[in-house]
């Protein structure tokens, strides 16, 4: 596997070693041994998600039970997202964006102190992550996906985007008084 870092510190993309022939495709998507040696995991969820096109999930984040996350997609493909929320941080407040799909195998590793939301660019698009802790409803923040503070260049949307209404109703960065410290 191929792993590389992104200008924010902590964020990581990996490109498993993917097996084709005729029949198909193999690679190997966790190894727990193996992602321990980048300080990645380990994980106690599997978490999945169907979205349809222009459907934006997140920007998503947990106190008190916060969750690194490696995310991959089993089917089609979208705009992963990471906003780095760690109090302190050089690169606060800045994001990191990666395009994952089935195709390219990409996973995208996302630590503790990160908000994390996406995009589907493809109708019927399967995510899949693990997480290293549990979901905690009480402890889910969201902050609003177009925050004028962060600025995320969101893929060219000329068609409505679909959020549920809790990730309509996110808070903008500077309002949040609970981000978490790292």
């Amino acid at each position: 596997m191929k792993v590389e870092t992104t200008p924010i510190l902590g964020l990581i993309t990996i490109q498993p070693e993917v097996h084709e022939d005729d029949r198909g495709y193999f690679f190997e998507a966790h190894n727990d041994l193996r992602y321990r040696l980048h300080d990645i995991g380990p994980f106690v969820q599997d978490n999945v998600s169907v979205s349809e096109f222009r459907v934006v999930r997140g920007l998503h984040y947990q106190v008190e039970r916060p969750q690194a996350k490696l995310v991959s997609v089993l089917r089609g493909k979208i705009f992963d997202v990471a906003v780095d929320i760690r109090v302190g941080s050089p690169t606060f407040g800045k994001w990191e964006a990666v395009i994952l799909s089935e195709s390219s195998s990409l996973q995208f590793y996302i630590p503790e102190g990160f908000a994390h939301g996406f995009m589907a660019i493809e109708e019927g698009t399967i995510v899949h992550y693990k997480c290293t802790d549990y979901y905690s409803p009480q402890n889910e923040r969201t902050i609003n996906y177009l925050d004028p503070d962060i600025r995320i260049t969101w893929p060219d949307h000329h068609w409505p985007m679909i959020l549920s209404k809790k990730d309509l109703g996110g808070k903008f960065l500077r309002d949040i008084k609970d981000l978490p410290s790292f």
